[in-house]
């Protein structure tokens, strides 16, 4: 898992809970508006087994608009201080932001790390922003801009790609000075079903091709849904199938609305793994 002092180590994976902060996130858009209920949250969730709680101020879904930063800045840093101080020597804090300003400042209130869905591409400098505070980074796979990212999807080989542009991602982020790497294939970002189910069947190869820590977020998304037949609130079942397997690939890490359910999967899917 991570340890707190922001290190990989050894284990079962780590459980990253997601707080978003925002009005219109996919799954849980509005839900936590309020800075007292979203920090209320964030420590809900790390009684309830997370390592790592992961804040946004964006909404990353198909289509979203983008947020100025100073209105990013203001959902997120309060959260961010408030949850420091509560959850200080039980859990990380990391800040999901492309912004490099952003990520600054969630540095400079109490997050450890950071989590880009565009690796740098849509600010370099977020990567020297992690460089400077010797942050670990999650590096996600993302082509275009997350309003655009699925009017035109196309990969001739989508497993092949994504390693290439990630390992080139990862490159960036170490010339740049950053020495704690993780990637994230970016399910859902910019990929219809298809290819969604093609990097999930590919994990384990994807990880060894890429020698780095790997988060993989699949909690709730569309590709279920397409699947399932189910809103988003009732994605439980297909989320925790699509964790399992995850967790039998290896996957370090895995980025989760329902934390409790996630560490049942991960209990048992590590056993079974291991056994």
């Amino acid at each position: 898992m991570f340890a707190v002092d922001g290190r990989l180590r050894s284990g079962a994976p780590t459980i990253v809970g997601v707080l978003n902060v925002t009005p219109d996130s996919f799954s849980d858009g509005g839900r936590f508006a309020n800075v007292d209920e979203a920090i209320a949250c964030g420590v809900a969730m790390v009684d309830a087994g997370a390592h790592w709680i992961d804040v946004g101020g964006e909404s990353t879904r198909p289509g979203a608009a983008v947020v100025d930063g100073a209105d990013e800045l203001a959902r997120v840093i309060p959260v961010i201080e408030g949850l420091a101080s509560r959850v200080a020597g039980r859990a990380l804090i990391s800040i999901d932001t492309y912004k490099s300003t952003t990520a600054r400042a969630a540095l400079q209130a109490g997050a450890r790390v950071v989590n880009d869905i565009s690796a740098g591409v849509l600010d370099a400098g977020l990567l020297s922003v992690a460089a400077a505070f010797d942050a670990p980074v999650v590096l996600g796979h993302l082509r275009g801009q997350p309003a655009t990212m699925m009017d035109h999807v196309h990969f001739d080989d989508v497993v092949a790609e994504v390693v290439a542009e990630l390992q080139a991602r990862v490159e960036a982020a170490r010339a740049a000075g950053c020495h704690h790497i993780w990637v994230d294939p970016g399910i859902g970002f910019g990929k219809r079903l298809p290819q969604n189910l093609a990097l999930l069947r590919h994990l384990r190869a994807m990880r060894e091709a890429l020698q780095a820590p790997m988060m993989v977020g699949v909690s709730r998304k569309r590709f279920i849904g397409e699947l399932t037949g189910q809103a988003a609130s009732d994605r439980g079942y297909g989320t925790a199938a699509a964790l399992a397997l995850a967790v039998d690939a290896g996957v370090e890490a895995l980025r989760v609305h329902d934390v409790a359910p996630a560490r049942d999967v991960v209990a048992v899917a590590s056993a079974i793994a291991r056994a």
